[in-house]
């Protein structure tokens, strides 16, 4: 019967590949249980994010294996303490070593507090846009349940880098770095069930454990909702300022104006509004219907006081671009109207609003 030893001393050939040094020897293997020919652990990683994590988990499964004996192997993951991370890189914690040596000029975070008005889309080709008129930019894609960035840049898919000090951006065709969950799992079908808390961590990890260097602006793409994950972003991301997103159903007004009361109790400025869907302009007649309604944007930013940054039309050519991972191809100039206030509004990103103020 093999013993726990022996299960130690076939994981202590498993090396982390960023640290060069194997696992058991790193601290990560804990809890190790046997029982009729199944073997069950944790392996504690420095980061959840850890974009090697596949890798690890399927070369300690594949070490335990080859034991006489063992028919399966149950690996649970699990996350070094940030004491234990400390001492693991000699005092100095590896977590957040990443946001010490960015530069991120202006955060800007792309919100409507209800799913399918398409704030994706418009961090999609603000970035894009952003991108064209020369500046450096980012897209941390903050939709940990349900992420889209990736589809809509990448083609054949990406993966993130990684560095002994970070993991690195996967980058566009055109050189925006984007940064997404859906770049670390082995399917981009996969689904992550995660509760709130996890959630929230891997959106601090985005910021402070990635090696975004210097960039003029990073757009951060916020899931639907006011709850745990928004919050994260908006007290604990240098915010320059939020744009919110909305459709011309009434519906959709009222939603995202409970995220427009949100954003402004945590003291982050709303940059303006965004009507996405507005209207549908024939292409043989040019002629332009309101297939979700008559249009109340205009008099929705009034009421809230914010700048109007225009309309979006259903065009099947970006959606058909960003199905394909093509978005930077985009030739049409709605949104560049949109991007230019938006440079006029946004200002350096300041300081961190901290929770409780």
């Amino acid at each position: 019967m093999v013993s726990e030893h022996e299960v130690r001393a076939a994981l202590a050939a498993v090396m982390d590949p960023e640290l060069g040094r194997d696992i058991v020897d790193l601290g990560m293997v804990r809890d190790v249980a046997l029982a009729d020919g199944r073997v069950t652990f944790t392996l504690a990683l420095t980061t959840l994010a850890c974009p090697l994590k596949e890798q690890i988990e399927r070369n300690a499964r594949l070490a335990v294996l080859a034991l006489p004996g063992i028919q399966s192997v149950d690996i649970r993951l699990g996350e070094m303490t940030a004491q234990e991370k400390s001492r693991l890189h000699g005092g100095e914690a590896h977590e957040g070593l990443a946001e010490k040596l960015n530069h991120v000029k202006r955060v800007i975070a792309v919100m409507s507090g209800k799913g399918g008005v398409g704030k994706s889309l418009v961090a999609g080709l603000l970035a894009v846009t952003l991108r064209r008129r020369g500046y450096q930019v980012g897209v941390l894609d903050a939709d940990i349940t349900g992420p889209s960035i990736p589809k809509m840049f990448f083609p054949d898919g990406a993966r993130p880098g990684s560095s002994p000090l970070a993991i690195l951006p996967a980058e566009t065709r055109t050189g925006i770095r984007v940064m997404s969950i859906n770049l670390l799992l082995e399917s981009e079908d996969q689904a992550v069930i995660w509760r709130g808390p996890l959630i929230s961590g891997a959106i601090r990890q985005f910021w402070s454990d990635v090696l975004w260097g210097e960039l003029d602006y990073l757009v951060v793409d916020l899931p639907p909702g006011t709850s745990d994950a928004s919050l994260t972003v908006l007290q604990s991301l240098p915010m320059s300022g939020v744009v919110l997103v909305t459709s011309p159903q009434d519906l959709a007004g009222m939603v995202v104006r409970k995220a427009a009361h949100m954003v402004g109790q945590v003291g982050v400025p709303l940059l303006g509004l965004v009507e996405n869907m507005s209207y549908f302009a024939c292409p043989d007649t040019g002629k332009q219907y309101e297939i979700f309604g008559p249009s109340h944007a205009e008099e929705m930013a009034a009421q809230l006081g914010l700048p109007f940054l225009g309309r979006l039309p259903i065009d099947p050519k970006i959606a058909s671009l960003c199905d394909r991972g093509q978005i930077e191809y985009y030739l049409g100039d709605v949104f560049q109207p949109i991007a230019e206030r938006l440079v006029e509004l946004a200002p350096d990103a300041r300081q961190p609003v901290m929770p409780g103020t």
